[in-house]
């Protein structure tokens, strides 16, 4: 019997209901969804909706009586339950009936909807209608667009039936199927019992089904399933962050699974740096409640340990999820390029800015930028003036994050107050900006907590094992710190050596270096630079010629990138040691020498250097052995801090199993070794009082200047935040701290850098002009007053046609120290200048005839100030380089090592850029601003002129610069637009590492520069805020 299709009249109230049409689905009628008549085919698996489809027309009148709220019914007929309590009846009233197969079921309508009994296989096939087919329909099909209680209905129902069916097959009420679908009739036994179950059965399926229908009706209208996923696939990672992220929320929000960022982060992190994984000390740190929470945290750990990895993820963090600035603070400007050349490329792909500030680089203050967030990684000096302009264009909240690294250099002279400075001045002007630390492990480390309110997180962990020895005469004995006598019996040397070799070499370096190299790196650190080269030398003397085979040709590369770098000449030294693999390190090497000896040491041509000190604390240059010639640092005794940093270079994190260090000692400095390695480490102190006050003095000046303080009392309110208030009962035990600052303040005011003026209110501070340009310009107070000295006479006589004048001016007064005339050379090189600049050198207080008179031993009769003549000296040197801009044939000319004229000239490249803010402060100075800005830009670079393009970008020496311009890549754009592999194979012994970083180098640098242009352009289109109004206008009139 055809069953017929029902009408269903709705009436639709509600604009939040959905089409039906979207909502069919295995609850919907057959013959609404297109199957045709149900009962006609009768299928195997049949569905509850096909027996509620027949019945008596059904109208929906009212909205009111919709059980469904903002839900439409799936079989569009508010009867449903109604319909449902009727089969049950039906089914009862036939199961209290004997039957032998009971699998017939009672319909609502039984006339219509009984099969015929003269087709036993379609009444065998419908007889399992109200309870297998409302089972299997819930199991065939996933259920789509529907709430989430009948997703839980649905569970439940399916894990009932799992029951059921592991029931044995004369316990269960549901007849079993065979494999085809032709059910299986049930034992005759028990009929009572089975139908008693099966009524049960049915009338908790029914209840169930009423209570999910009743809940879904009162529940609130949701999204479709199908539209919440799609969403969630599309912002699965950052939608979770942004639900719990608040305007003013102390807390980061997360982002993704790496560390709250997005899993693009990792993958980058594998990608750029090789990574794949953190140590558990990294994951422990970065899941601290002070960390998740921002609180300030100075974490110590030796050298080598992986801090950097950690500080990097929390600066991405604050990038990425709290979109606001951060801060970066190396000690050296190599450090500070090697960092921006290894973050630009995460800027590029993670779309913030990465910008330098180091040596005449940086812009104050930083561009402002609407849409971007920044990098700053700066050195310490450049830091403080960073925060300094931030202070004054009231944007230091902005900044979200400081690192410093390296935190110990606090107690480190003239740049420890630097840092102390420019830390205090962020606690004090922004709560909101967090405070990182990275230092080595210190005896006081209390006091850096109070000073920066921080957590603090120690471990000793090292990638690879570190093994200390000593060697004294031919035996090695291992550092034991707890034992008394510190050191244990290891092993005796096992090398001969012939009289003359131990003449030569009586420390037996050549013996402990050769049981490394060439197979594993090794360090080697010497107490002087000339030991350093002497070092190198003796051992290429005694090495086998098998070394000059290891790497040849690699060897031969490297040699030839030296020649190219000095522009046809090599160091005799490298030429010598180099094709051992050896070569040595320290400040005597140009920029660009020193580049091509670390590059080739960590790849692995270079198998040994010697080198100073400064390599410890400067770029990672791991090693198997690091061996240290002598306990001393020049005439200095090792400190703890340096010994631990020096043997900190040993071992190398994914290549050695252990790294071993070796002191090399004398009987003299037994008992001082002992004393070295097993004593704890040093204290840090505050430097603000260091060289008589100077520390405190600019910071009282720069406290005055920026308006943060404006009188004694606010300048001692400052200071209780400073690390010297914390330890002024060990710093201030002759003068109290109060009693410094007011001698400050009197220092300060008699020099002409401030005001002191009395009122009602009592003191009022307020800073000079020149007070302003000296802070602002980042001049030391010795020299701000010699300065504008030389300025002010500079004015006077200014030569123009010459760069010699200007460069005199912006030499630096702290290196003069550093270099004594060459008195024939002097003569020499004065004889070459030109009349107009030979008077100008006589104008500032050296003329021709004092030269020639001390070039030829004679007695001067009318005395010069030395400071001035050594100081055209060196502008001499300067003026000679910007005109030839061969940094070898500069330094045979003045006889002097290459190494000092290139410090040379990046301290007057920096010093210029502080003259120039200088100047910008003081109107008398106007001139300066447009000669100086050039100036700079030909110091920072000394190149040709059509190479500074190029060399711009971090990493692009000189040599560089001109394959890249020969090979056609003459500007930043196209640099930019470069493809990193067609750069290799055009520009020779170029790795794809280092091609890929000079591209996104010069990107970063374009994307810089537009995004600076960009922001004049929208200040210019934009409408003035305090643009006046028609009726402001009408009043004026």
């Amino acid at each position: 019997m055809n069953a017929e299709r029902q009408e269903v009249k709705v009436k639709r109230v509600s604009s939040r209901k959905r089409s039906i049409d979207n909502l069919k689905c295995l609850l919907t009628p057959a013959t609404k969804r297109g199957g045709g008549p149900c009962l006609q085919q009768c299928p195997q698996n049949r569905r509850v909706s096909s027996i509620m489809a027949d019945g008596q027309e059904a109208e929906y009148c009212s909205d009111n009586e919709d059980l469904f709220g903002d839900y439409d019914s799936f079989l569009e007929d508010s009867s449903v339950l109604a319909k449902l309590d009727d089969a049950e009846q039906n089914a009862r009233q036939h199961d209290i009936q004997p039957s032998v197969h009971s699998n017939a079921v009672v319909h609502p309508n039984p006339e219509s909807l009984q099969p015929s009994e003269k087709d036993p296989e379609k009444k065998q096939a419908c007889g399992n209608t109200l309870t297998d087919s409302i089972l299997d329909a819930l199991g065939d099909e996933p259920f789509e667009d529907v709430p989430a209680s009948q997703l839980q209905f649905q569970e439940q129902v399916l894990q009932s039936v799992k029951r059921s069916r592991l029931q044995d097959e004369d316990k269960t009420s549901t007849p079993f199927r065979a494999a085809g679908g032709n059910s299986e009739t049930a034992p005759e036994a028990n009929t009572e019992g089975r139908t008693k179950k099966l009524t049960k059965a049915r009338k908790s399926m029914a209840e169930q089904l009423k209570r999910t229908m009743l809940c879904n009706a009162a529940s609130p209208a949701v999204l479709s399933r199908s539209v919440t996923l799609k969403e969630a696939v599309v912002s699965e990672e950052i939608s979770v962050a942004m639900q719990a992220m608040e305007t003013i929320s102390t807390e980061t929000p997360d982002l993704g699974p790496f560390f709250g960022l997005p899993s693009k982060v990792k993958d980058l992190m594998y990608t750029l740096k090789g990574i794949k994984s953190l140590y558990d000390w990294q994951e422990t740190c970065l899941n601290l409640d002070c960390v998740q929470a921002r609180k300030n945290l100075i974490y110590s750990l030796p050298t080598s340990g992986g801090k950097t990895l950690v500080a990097e993820i929390l600066i991405l963090r604050e990038l990425l999820c709290r979109k606001k600035d951060c801060l970066f603070i190396l000690p050296y400007i190599s450090l500070v390029q090697e960092k921006v050349r290894g973050l630009a490329s995460f800027g590029l792909e993670l779309d913030f800015m990465v910008e330098e500030y180091a040596g005449s680089k940086g812009k104050f203050p930083p561009v402002k930028r609407r849409n971007k967030v920044s990098l700053y990684i700066a050195t310490i000096e450049k830091a403080h003036s960073l925060v300094n302009s931030l202070i004054e264009c009231g944007r230091i909240e902005n900044l979200g994050l400081v690192v410093v690294d390296e935190l110990h250099m606090l107690g480190d002279g003239s740049r420890g107050s630097v840092i102390e400075m420019t830390l205090a001045k962020v606690l004090y002007m922004s709560k909101t900006t967090q405070v990182i630390g990275m230092s080595a492990t210190l005896g006081n480390i209390k006091d850096l907590q109070t000073f920066l309110r921080a957590e603090n997180y120690t471990n000793d962990f090292r990638p690879v094992q570190l093994k200390e020895y000593v060697k004294l005469r031919d035996t090695i004995y291992e550092v034991e710190p707890k034992e008394e006598e510190c050191f244990r019996f290891s092993r005796l040397l096992n090398f001969k050596y012939s009289s003359s070799m131990q003449k030569i070499d009586p420390d037996h370096i050549i013996a402990l270096v050769a049981e490394v190299i060439p197979t594993h790196s090794c360090l080697v650190f010497c107490p002087t630079k000339k030991n350093c080269e002497n070092v190198a030398v003796m051992i290429c003397k005694y090495l086998k010629e098998e070394f000059l085979r290891h790497k040849e040709d690699k060897k031969a590369v490297l040699l030839r990138e030296l020649k190219d770098s000095g522009n046809g000449s090599v160091c005799p030294v490298l030429r010598k040691t180099v094709p051992y693999g050896l070569a040595y390190h320290h400040s005597g090497l140009t920029s660009e020498e020193r580049k091509l000896v670390e590059e080739a040491y960590s790849s692995g041509v270079l198998c040994l250097l010697t080198c100073t000190s400064t390599l410890a604390a400067g770029v990672n240059l791991p090693a198997r052995r690091v061996i240290l010639r002598s306990p001393y640092v020049a005439t200095d005794f090792l400190k703890r801090s340096q010994y631990k940093q020096m043997v900190g270079r040993a071992g190398r994190a994914g290549i050695d199993t252990v790294g071993e260090s070796i002191l090399i000692l004398q009987d003299k400095d037994r008992d001082m070794a002992k004393s070295l390695v097993s004593a704890p480490m040093e204290n840090c102190f505050s430097n603000l009082m260091h060289n008589d006050g100077k520390g405190l003095l600019s910071l009282i000046l720069s406290l005055i200047g920026l308006n943060i303080t404006t009188s004694l009392e606010q300048v001692r309110e400052f200071l209780k935040g400073t690390l010297l208030y914390v330890q002024q009962g060990h710093l201030c035990a002759q003068k109290s701290i109060w009693e410094e600052v007011q001698q400050c303040v009197d220092l300060l005011q008699d020099k002409g850098l401030i005001t002191v003026t009395m009122d009602s209110h009592g003191q009022t501070m307020q800073v000079t002009k020149l007070g302003k340009a000296t802070y602002k310009g980042s001049v030391d107070l010795t020299y701000s007053d010699v300065l504008y000295k030389d300025l002010s006479i500079g004015l006077d006589g200014l030569l123009l046609n010459s760069y010699l004048h200007l460069v005199y001016l912006v030499t630096p007064y702290d290196i003069i120290s550093q270099c004594k005339p060459d008195w024939m050379t002097y003569f020499r090189q004065f004889s070459l200048l030109s009349v107009a600049e030979q008077k100008m050198s006589a104008a500032v207080g050296v003329p021709e005839s004092f030269v020639a008179r001390k070039a030829a031993g004679q007695t001067v009769k009318k005395s010069a100030n030395m400071e001035v003549v050594s100081r055209m000296y060196l502008a001499l040197v300067l003026f000679t380089l910007l005109k030839e801009t061969n940094l070898w044939n500069v330094a045979e000319k003045f006889q002097l090592s290459r190494g000092f004229i290139q410090t040379l000239l990046s301290s007057s490249s920096a010093f210029c850029s502080c003259v120039l803010h200088f100047t910008e402060e003081l109107e008398e100075f106007w001139p300066f601003k447009a000669l100086l800005t050039e100036l700079t830009r030909r110091l920072s670079y000394c190149v040709r002129a059509e190479l500074i393009p190029l060399m711009e970008v971090v990493g692009v020496m000189e040599s560089r610069a001109k394959q890249l311009h020969n090979a056609g890549y003459k500007t930043l754009a196209h640099l930019a637009n470069a493809d990193p592999a067609a750069l290799c194979k055009t520009i020779d012994n170029l790795f794809k590492k280092q091609a890929s970083q000079i591209v996104a180098s010069a990107k970063m640098l374009v994307n810089e520069k537009a995004a600076a242009l960009q922001e004049e352009v929208d200040d210019l289109l934009m409408i003035p805020l305090d643009l006046p109004t028609p009726s402001e206008t009408d009043k004026l009139a």
